[in-house]
């Protein structure tokens, strides 16, 4: 039974509550915690003290937890706007962006002069390849809020990743003006890769490193954009040293374990063997629909990503957070693949389908989901999408890793910060494939990012092949192709290939030891593979 509740804003706050709501304020969850969750053994129908608890389950990164506790405190009290807020926010954040859209709508019809939830709705329309809808809200909030600078930063990554890329340095040179010290809206500028920074910027982002209120989120920002601003000046110490800075900076925010990482890659190569695939053949979804292109971040795969999408045939939708979302779907995962019968896996592949035809925007046969990670998962691709075609994008493991290492992702990638952690994972990662090869011989296509750019025509028709696509012209033009591009190469491959990425690694050579010794014999046997314990 639940009991009618007034809106969570006309009754009184019982003491116990204003203290968990300042322990919250003060970020000491430790002590917000138990004072909620006596409220709630008092008072269980108290759609703030809820609203409250999945706050600091949000905060700990428990959104499935939090999303359950928000549609209580929703139930109980439907006009609490601060919790449909809330639960817009956790929908996002659970990469479910239409879900979270319908929320954001709701309140906007309460609400429609407000901007943040207009912001978060356009953030969200960006997740599904809403660019042209998002713009215009973004530039709606502008001209009611024009002093927002996170606000002028998100319009910037909006104009960027549908190639208007001088619109979106004034868009983000705009929001370094209102805030100098907003390390994101500097970071964001470097890693266009197209925009030097002169000597007023560098000082610009050395006064704000010097203030002492700058958050540590906003500091390492700007030490990855000054890395880039002394690697363009050929000063390689002072940018090792900020990149370093940087790294060692994110390092404190994140939980990264490269043991874990192995025994995941020791896990799935005992649990894929010929005789589970020869078990399992053809017994996913067959749709022929997917191009999976995977490997390490910063090997090309937005190079190979652009060629195909050239292609008459295929459509291009960017990062799909899907496949991982469907393997934490499989109990004692990946060892649990042995367990899924036809019938699971066939519709785990067409779960897979619908959910990616949210990112579609044409009629063409073929699309691509090009991210990175789904090489950890490709076990799982192979049983439920017998008929994907998959990339494999490498790159040299040194050009690769660093350019990982100078590269602040907004989210995931966390054994990008330190050097050793990174040459684990490309080891395993190379560890992994290398096991694939043996026991599913021809089901991956390997790109080379050196041999594209040595010789892109007769890679690209090579690519087209395996892909089982005729030769267009188009694909050699592929800077030529306006599409919209979300990835850290957006500007890169809106122009012709090019050798500078395969040296861009040798200047900070000195520095590299750690890297070169956790990759080991990966390194000298490149481009082939060493013999694997």
């Amino acid at each position: 039974m639940t009991r009618p509740s007034p809106s969570p804003s006309h009754s009184r706050w019982h003491p116990r509550l204003v203290d968990a709501a300042l322990a919250l304020h003060d970020n000491r969850l430790g002590e917000a915690e138990p004072l909620l969750r006596q409220h709630l053994k008092a008072d269980p129908f108290d759609a703030r003290a809820i609203r409250m608890l999945a706050e600091l389950a949000g905060r700990i990164g428990r959104y499935k937890d939090a999303e359950t506790l928000l549609r209580r405190a929703l139930e109980l009290s439907p006009a609490f706007h601060a919790a449909r807020a809330n639960l817009a926010i956790v929908l996002y954040r659970l990469n479910r962006p239409m879900e979270a859209i319908a929320e954001l709508d709701r309140l906007l019809e309460e609400e429609p002069d407000h901007v943040g939830h207009a912001n978060l709705k356009a953030a969200a329309l960006g997740r599904i390849g809403g660019f042209e809808e998002a713009i215009v809200l973004y530039e709606t909030v502008l001209r009611d809020a024009p002093e927002q600078p996170r606000v002028w930063m998100s319009y910037g990554h909006m104009l960027k990743t549908v190639g208007r890329q001088a619109e979106g340095i004034a868009a983000y040179r705009r929001a370094v003006a209102i805030t100098p010290w907003l390390g994101e809206a500097w970071w964001s500028l470097a890693n266009l890769k197209t925009v030097a920074f002169d000597d007023a910027d560098i000082a610009a982002m050395t006064d704000a490193q010097a203030r002492d209120d700058v958050s540590v989120e906003d500091r390492f920002h700007l030490d990855f954009a000054l890395g880039k601003a002394f690697e363009d000046r050929r000063r390689a110490a002072d940018a090792f040293a900020h990149y370093a800075a940087g790294n060692r900076l994110r390092r404190t925010r994140i939980v990264y374990d490269a043991d874990e990482t192995r025994r995941f890659v020791d896990d799935s190569i005992a649990t894929l063997d010929t005789d589970l695939i020869a078990v399992r053949a053809g017994q996913g979804s067959l749709a022929p629909d997917p191009i999976f292109i995977l490997g390490m971040p910063r090997a090309g795969s937005t190079l190979i990503e652009q060629i195909l999408s050239s292609h008459p045939l295929v459509e291009g939708t960017s990062e799909l957070p899907d496949v991982p979302a469907l393997a934490r779907s499989v109990a004692d995962y990946p060892r649990g693949l042995v367990a899924l019968d036809g019938p699971r896996l066939r519709a785990m592949g067409d779960d897979y389908l619908r959910r990616a035809a949210v990112q579609r925007r044409t009629d063409r046969p073929f699309f691509i989901d090009k991210l990175p990670n789904n090489w950890a998962h490709l076990p799982l691709i192979l049983l439920m999408l017998p008929n994907a075609r998959v990339i494999d994008a490498r790159r040299h493991p040194l050009g690769c890793c660093f350019s990982n290492y100078k590269q602040h992702f907004a989210r995931g990638q966390t054994f990008s910060y330190d050097l050793a952690d990174m040459g684990r994972y490309y080891r395993d990662y190379v560890r992994l494939m290398a096991h694939i090869d043996r026991v599913a011989p021809g089901r991956v296509h390997r790109v080379f990012y050196e041999r594209m750019v040595d010789d892109t025509e007769v890679e690209v028709r090579r690519l087209l092949a395996a892909c089982g696509l005729d030769w267009d012209p188009a694909c050699l033009a592929f800077h030529e192709t306006r599409r919209a591009v979300r990835t850290a190469s957006s500007e890169q491959v809106r122009r012709p290939i090019y050798r500078d990425g395969t040296e861009a690694w040798k200047p900070f050579d000195p520095w590299l030891g750690p890297l070169r010794a956790s990759l080991g014999d990966v390194l000298s046997a490149y481009p082939m593979v060493p013999a694997f314990d």
